[in-house]
C-alpha cells in the first residue's frame, strides 16, 4: 500500500512563493509517474503538472514559466515549486502517484493554497 503526504502549503500574498512538497511511504517504484493536480471551489480538479521516471515534463498552460516540478526517487518524493503566484492559482493542491503495469494509482490527501490579491 502507498501512502502520500503533501506539505508546504498555505497563505501568500500575489507574486510570492510556495513550495508543495509529496513524500511517498510504501511501495514506490521508480518508474512511478508524478502529477500535481489542484481544485477550486465549484471547479473540477485539472492536472498542473507531470513528470516521469525519465524527467519528462509537462505543465497546464496556466503555469509554464511559473511552476517548477521535480522529483526525488532515492527519497520518494515529488515537489512543486510555485513562483509567481496569482490569486487564480488558490486551490487544494493533490499529489498522485501513478504506478506503471496496473500497480495502482495514489492521492495525497490535498493541501490548501490561498493567494491574496
Amino acid at each position: 500500500q502507498v501512502q502520500l503526504v503533501e506539505s508546504g502549503g498555505g497563505l501568500v500574498q500575489a507574486g510570492g512563493s510556495l513550495r508543495l512538497s509529496c513524500a511517498a511511504s510504501g511501495s514506490i517504484v521508480n518508474r512511478v509517474v508524478w502529477g500535481w493536480y489542484r481544485q477550486a471551489p465549484g471547479k473540477q480538479r485539472e492536472l498542473v503538472a507531470t513528470i516521469t521516471s525519465r524527467g519528462g515534463i509537462s505543465y497546464v498552460d496556466s503555469v509554464k514559466g511559473r511552476f517548477t516540478i521535480s522529483r526525488d526517487n532515492a527519497k520518494k518524493m515529488v515537489d512543486l515549486q510555485m513562483n509567481s503566484l496569482k490569486p487564480e492559482d488558490t486551490a487544494v493542491y493533490y499529489c498522485n502517484a501513478n504506478l506503471p503495469a496496473n500497480m495502482g494509482n495514489y492521492w495525497g490527501q490535498g493541501t490548501q493554497v490561498t493567494v491574496s490579491s
